[in-house]
């Protein structure tokens, strides 16, 4: 995937944008909060078409803006823009808006690098899970669409469980659509865990790395999930309805990950955490491109600033040897730029507005 232009236009701080990008892509310098990771985010959004940070649309507004619109050329033109009084966010493809909102998912595809990505591994199950469905759901219709399903039925089971109305209508639909959640979910990790293992040592890790999906339902089969759930959901309703929440499904599964046999959360170090999210996005980055057949955009948000220079080093080296796609690097001064990268156009970040370094 080459970028070929960008145009942002009251997307956060940044008011105006115009954006010529070359093939092996840019590095943006400039203080915090002069729009670099909002710069990002733009082209983030071309991907997942939400707010990396989880904000609303309106939240994404500028301020004092009716609305915000970022377009992309690459092979084609992609464009997406949000309407804060109609709230009404609009896609279109090479001037074409689409049949549904998701069929514009991953038409940038891009993978973000940033020292936040210890969430990853130090935060809550909810991190890992978004981390599995967006890479999962870009790539995937069938996950996708059972994703999008299996919300609506939750949400309608937990209303009903709050409201004394039908509960069980809701179940077959959760089993259904759970269950193949469940198995693409399980197969991923089952089959990225070897992988996994080996970017972590790659990257300077000295103790095995291990990766398992854990499921609310324990050793329960993937090959009898929707049975495992069904059964599961009906066995635990009275209990649902007098807490008034649903406690077993795939909203509750967790990818665990694992230093030496023990929970990296609580286990791993700083730096151990920090190379293991960083081992997920390049597991990312592989898998975007295995099943769209182009190499991600790579967004860059000063990754390196808690790493120490070996490690960094090292991670440079992977992904100059796995081909490294476009990359947009962020960085707050230019002595950041890492010596692998110091070869990228120069531009900068300044009040909102981006501009060529010089």
């Amino acid at each position: 995937m080459t970028l070929r232009a960008l145009e942002v236009r009251d997307f956060r701080n940044l008011a105006r944008v115009d954006l010529p990008l070359p093939p092996e892509g840019i590095a943006v310098v400039g203080d915090n909060g002069h729009g670099k990771t909002s710069l990002l985010e733009a082209i983030y959004y071309l991907h997942v078409l939400r707010s990396m940070r989880g904000a609303h649309d309106a939240d994404v507004v500028r301020f004092g803006a009716p609305a915000f619109h970022v377009r992309a050329q690459t092979s084609r033109e992609v464009g997406i823009g949000y309407e804060r009084a109609t709230k009404r966010k609009r896609v279109t493809l090479d001037g074409v808006e689409p049949a549904r909102l998701t069929d514009a998912l991953g038409a940038v595809p891009s993978v973000m690098f940033s020292p936040a990505d210890v969430a990853l591994v130090r935060g809550a199950p909810g991190e890992r899970r978004r981390f599995l469905d967006i890479m999962l759901g870009v790539t995937s219709q069938p996950y996708l669409r059972s994703l999008q399903a299996y919300r609506a039925a939750l949400a309608r089971r937990n209303a009903a469980l709050r409201s004394g109305g039908p509960v069980a209508v809701w179940e077959p639909p959760l089993a259904h659509h759970g269950a193949i959640i469940w198995r693409e979910r399980a197969a991923w990790v089952s089959d990225s865990a070897p992988a996994l293992a080996r970017l972590a040592a790659a990257i300077g890790e000295l103790g095995p790395v291990g990766a398992r999906y854990s499921s609310t339902l324990g050793e329960a089969s993937v090959v009898d999930a929707e049975r495992a759930l069904a059964d599961a959901l009906a066995e635990g309703r009275a209990h649902d309805i007098r807490r008034g929440m649903t406690r077993v499904g795939v909203h509750r599964d967790d990818l665990v990950l694992s230093l030496e046999g023990h929970d990296l959360r609580t286990f791993g170090s700083a730096g151990q955490q920090r190379t293991v999210a960083i081992a997920l996005r390049m597991l990312e980055a592989e898998t975007l491109e295995k099943r769209i057949g182009v190499a991600p955009v790579f967004l860059l948000d000063d990754p390196f600033a808690e790493l120490d220079v070996e490690r960094a080093r090292r991670i440079l080296a992977l992904l100059r040897e796995r081909g490294r796609g476009q990359t947009v690097l962020t960085v707050p001064r230019a002595g950041d730029i890492p010596a692998e990268l110091t070869t990228l156009e120069r531009w900068r970040a300044r009040s909102g507005a981006i501009t060529r370094d010089g």
